[in-house]
């Protein structure tokens, strides 16, 4: 007499298991929670703007009134010059690269604590929710290039065939403030003390970074220092691509494509490694 078989059991539809130590990001895994990317991206396009009483209209007016602040402060008090053209249009061409780097900083370090209830209680690829804040930066940045469209015929500016290269230095500004930001998500959870070091340290990045200001007025004694820093060659970089002005040095400009990538490798491989633990501290 042959003995009934049992029946085989269902093979599981998914099995998590901790990431490793040292896991570089999971881009299948990623793909597919895409649709969950798409809809925390809109969540957080949404709710930016909800009760307010201009909504949108806050995105045109934060650039415009921090560039007619800076242009009145250099451009006006200081006398610096522009290079030739309006020290506004000068001011808001910074201010787009400022913005767009701040921006994916602020919210993609916030991104985990603020969200602590799904990720306590719901598994999804951690790396969504700083991911997702992409979408309203670009959003901003969009909507922020529209007014530089109509600024440059007021300005009297014709933009040159260095403007097919703004996608680049793009790039390079939100490889290097998510480098930062995902360094500063995952370390915001165990350490809540950086919520408070990041507005002071980003204001403090402002002010050392010419924004408002060409590199070619901080003196010869102290421009090497500035170099060292990433934003001034993708500050002067987005210049020259939107107004066509400025010179390019070899250095500043490798260094700064460099250090957006060697920092982006870092945050990423940081938030890797302390992402199994974000569910038990937060």
């Amino acid at each position: 007499m042959v003995a009934p078989s049992t029946p085989a059991e269902p093979r599981p539809f998914l099995v998590i298991r901790p990431p490793r130590k040292w896991a570089p990001f999971n881009l299948r895994e990623l793909w597919q929670f895409r649709d969950l990317l798409v809809r925390f991206a809109r969540r957080d396009l949404t709710l930016r703007y909800r009760q307010t009483a201009l909504g949108v209209i806050w995105v045109v007016l934060q650039p415009l009134l921090a560039a007619g602040a800076l242009a009145f402060v250099f451009g006006s008090v200081a006398g610096l010059s522009s290079n030739g053209v309006p020290y506004f249009a000068f001011a808001f061409a910074g201010m787009l690269a400022w913005n767009a780097f701040s921006g994916v900083l602020t919210r993609m370090s916030g991104s985990l604590v603020g969200n602590a209830q799904l990720v306590s209680k719901t598994f999804f690829p951690r790396l969504v929710l700083p991911l997702s804040s992409l979408g309203s930066v670009l959003v901003d940045f969009g909507v922020s290039m529209v007014m530089m469209v109509v600024i440059w015929p007021l300005a009297g500016v014709a933009p040159g065939m260095s403007l097919l290269t703004l996608p680049i230095w793009l790039v390079a500004v939100l490889l290097l403030s998510s480098g930062f930001g995902l360094l500063a998500a995952a370390l915001m959870v165990p350490y809540r003390d950086v919520q408070y070091v990041m507005p002071v340290a980003t204001q403090l990045l402002l002010f050392v970074s010419p924004v408002g200001y060409a590199l070619s007025h901080v003196p010869h004694s102290a421009r090497f220092i500035y170099e060292l820093n990433p934003l001034t060659g993708l500050l002067e970089g987005f210049r020259w691509s939107l107004l066509d002005i400025g010179h390019l040095g070899p250095f500043t400009t490798i260094w700064a494509f460099a250090c957006s990538a060697a920092i982006f490798a870092v945050g990423a491989f940081a938030f890797a490694h302390m992402e199994r633990r974000f569910a038990d501290v937060i």
